[in-house]
């Protein structure tokens, strides 16, 4: 609100008013003819002193003051009514300049019988009315779609879409040393195909051992999360492969794999993760549960689970916050590893039995918040894979190599390397197959059962946050191992020439650090890695475990180093060079180097 600033004549009249009361003490004074009191007005005081002098005589003096509290009085009126006058121009103006109100009434209209007027309206009461008519408005525009040309469906608005993107320039060396006379079969290779005649003069198909490579990669993955409301989510995710290999979603550019890629032809697309989950959403007891095809539930290393590796079936998950520094935790999941084909053996009239095979698993740690900087994770995890060792067959004979043995199905649907294996076919010899000497057709399984107990811990140290060192350690035992049960069946991870006696071994254990950033948030953040491994032929089962070193599989040892910088908040590099040696049977030696563009969002 704009007022005038005062005139010289209304800075003068709050003087004028001091007077007045003056004034009204001296005249009884001067009219008795008396002395005058000292007055704190120069003015009265003036006066007195001309009336003492008699140069002024009493009535006249008396006549003046009379007269100069008249005009102080007038003044005060003067003052008080131009005042008045220009709050009154100030208001008009300021109303004047307000926008006009979206309805009009007639100001001298009557009001309605038990209406209050309200002259003044709290700030308060102003924040409730626009908060409710903003909320009003807001959800008329969201039923209507008026709002925003632009809406969608509500459908659409649940979708959270997310996916990642990498590019691998990767070698794969082998120095000179490792033993080319046929020692690595390529047990996947048999076991996915027709079964191999053991009886033949030629090689069955063989890991390269010898012959490095260089490869390009691309990893593409593309995944939607999906509220559905009260807890429940849904999801699913699209990833490239060169296959359905469990443990990699890599594929190979130019790689004329299973009849795709090379001559720049088009790459398969697979179903990745597909799950339906709810989370309870409590504070202190917090529990979920997956079931279909999800993200590894279970804290572990790529010692015993590969990176990329999913888990089909149901597992439920539970978290308690004990104290302020300890929330101990449970995972328990049933997982079909296996299902037998409907109409196992095709060909056969009569089918055989189920070869189902299970895993069931279950895990209880803790987290420990030691102070301020220290964090302490560690679990104890109980993997039985039920079912999944091979099993010797019925005796038969078969003559051709589509026949099949009633435990043809023991065998893995995929593998890596490592693992000690068995025949599966009990032959019989007879003049059909030249007394055992032809159609040897034969499959293999694995030789020994995988109960794995396995130790995981990761201590976490903040003290130089940003910067954060990572201790992760795990141990692993398979104690369904039984040493002179497979040395009596194994066909590999025998002594040298293949002639010896099993050496293979059930324990798995890797120790490593990592420095720097935890996550990648900006331009310049790092990390870096350095761990040592050392897992035995048949610790863990070699299709499940990490794809990556020493090729993939078990019975190697060797470390790993590895490092990223992020170029920005969602484009890194990375760079990490693993070196595996065996650890038992016949010498391979591997070395390798990847370098990798990384992309998220």
């Amino acid at each position: 609100m704009n007022i005038r600033p005062p005139s010289s004549r209304d800075r003068l009249w709050p003087r004028t008013l001091l007077l007045a009361p003056l004034f009204a003490l001296a005249l009884p004074a001067l009219a008795a003819g008396s002395a005058a009191p000292p007055s704190p007005n120069v003015t009265v005081n003036l006066i007195n002193r001309l009336v003492e002098r008699n140069l002024l005589s009493a009535a006249d003096a008396a006549d003046l003051i009379r007269q100069a509290g008249a005009d102080a009085t007038a003044a005060q009126a003067q003052a008080a009514a131009a005042q008045t006058e220009a709050i009154k121009v100030a208001v008009a103006q300021a109303l004047a300049a307000q926008p006009a109100p979206p309805m009009t009434a007639s100001i001298s209209a009557p009001a309605p019988e038990g209406t209050v007027r309200v002259t003044y309206v709290p700030e308060i009461v102003k924040t409730q009315i626009r908060d409710q008519l903003k909320a009003e408005v807001l959800a008329q525009a969201k039923a209507e779609h008026w709002a925003d040309p632009r809406s969608v469906p509500d459908w659409v608005t649940r979708f959270t879409l997310n996916g990642d993107m990498r590019v691998r320039s990767e070698g794969v060396f082998y120095p000179s040393g490792n033993d080319t006379t046929g020692a690595f079969p390529n047990f996947n290779a048999i076991n996915t195909g027709a079964p191999f005649d053991t009886s033949g003069n030629v090689f069955s198909p063989q890991l390269n051992v010898n012959q490095s490579r260089e490869r390009e990669r691309l990893r593409a993955r593309l995944g939607a999360a999906v509220d559905l409301g009260d807890g429940f989510t849904s999801g699913f995710r699209l990833a490239t492969g060169n296959d359905n290999s469990p443990i990699s979603e890599n594929q190979t550019l130019g790689g004329a794999n299973a009849a795709q890629g090379g001559n720049f032809a088009k790459y398969a697309i697979w179903l990745d993760r597909g799950f339906i989950r709810y989370d309870s959403g409590e504070d202190d007891l917090k529990y979920s549960g997956s079931v279909g095809r999800f993200d590894n539930p279970f804290f572990a290393t790529s010692v015993i689970w590969a990176d990329d590796l999913a888990f089909d079936g149901l597992v439920g998950q539970a978290k308690v916050k004990a104290t302020d520094s300890m929330t101990p935790f449970f995972t328990a999941g049933v997982f079909p590893v296996f299902n037998t084909e409907l109409n196992f053996a095709s060909t056969q009239p009569a089918k055989f039995k189920s070869t189902d095979k299970w895993l069931y698993a279950a895990q209880l740690g803790t987290e420990w918040k030691a102070d301020q900087d220290t964090n302490l994770k560690v679990a104890l995890a109980y993997y039985d894979f039920a079912d999944v060792a091979g099993k010797l067959s019925n005796p038969f004979t078969p003559l051709t190599s589509s026949d099949q043995g009633n435990t043809d199905d023991t065998r893995p649907a995929f593998a890596q390397n490592g693992n000690t294996y068995m025949a599966l076919r009990n032959i019989t010899s007879s003049p059909l197959n030249n007394n055992g000497t032809i159609d040897q057709f034969q499959y293999f399984g694995l030789a020994t059962p995988f109960r794995d107990l396995a130790l995981t811990a990761r201590l976490d140290f903040n003290r130089y946050a940003p910067t954060q060192i990572s201790f992760l350690g795990e141990f692993i035992k398979n104690v369904a191992f039984r040493r002179p049960a497979i040395a009596a069946k194994a066909v590999n991870n025998l002594g040298p020439g293949g002639a010896g006696d099993y050496v293979g071994g059930d324990t798995a254990w890797i120790l490593g650090v990592k420095v720097g950033r935890l996550a990648l948030e900006k331009r310049g953040d790092w990390n870096a890695t350095l761990n040592y491994r050392h897992v035995e032929s048949d610790s863990v089962v070699d299709g499940f475990c990490d794809s990556d070193f020493g090729g993939g599989g078990t019975n190697l040892e060797g470390f790993t180093l590895g490092g990223s910088v992020a170029l920005s908040p969602r484009v890194w590099l990375s760079l990490r060079w693993m070196s595996a040696d065996s650890i038992a049977g016949p010498q391979l030696r591997n070395d390798l180097v990847q370098f990798d563009l990384n992309a998220k969002f």
